[in-house]
């Protein structure tokens, strides 16, 4: 969020080619939050909309303030299902995921921290090229914010 602070809807919906607008990828991390912690592990069908901005599908540029509202939804209904998920529950498949050869909910986790590092460097990029000055660090003070926290 810090990486997007004061970005204008017009900025957002520019696209760089070969990337993607920031609009569509904070679209795409709500689509994702959406399929691992909603639709595969809950079962749940909520917000068919954001199917559109799953990957491989055609470029789109959607506004940035609905793309903002939908990734709030979906990362603070995630939030209330992982809040309840325990150690021992990351180690199996999450249980609506039809795939072969599964991987345990704690990979998933793993995938979608790293995506989300991999398009927060791609909306710098895209700030950058665009000629927006002074933006944040990218961890920012995580010792402060996120310590690490030994278990038990």
């Amino acid at each position: 969020m810090r990486g997007l602070d004061g970005l204008s809807e017009d900025d957002g919906r520019r696209r760089l080619e070969p990337m993607n607008s920031i609009s569509w990828m904070v679209g795409h991390l709500a689509w994702h939050e959406r399929l691992l912690w909603m639709e595969r592990a809950q079962g749940l069908r909520v917000e068919p909309g954001l199917d559109s901005l799953a990957s491989g599908l055609p470029d789109s540029t959607p506004l940035l303030a609905e793309m903002w509202s939908a990734w709030g939804r979906m990362t603070e209904t995630a939030d209330l299902y992982l809040d309840t998920v325990t150690t021992d529950d990351l180690l199996v498949p999450l249980p609506h995921d039809g795939r072969p050869g599964r991987s345990a909910s704690g990979s998933q986790l793993q995938r979608i921290t790293y995506h989300y590092w991999m398009h927060i460097g791609e909306a710098a990029a895209v700030r950058q090229l665009l000629g927006h000055g002074e933006l944040p660090q990218f961890v920012g003070p995580i010792e402060e914010l996120a310590p690490y926290r030994r278990e038990g």
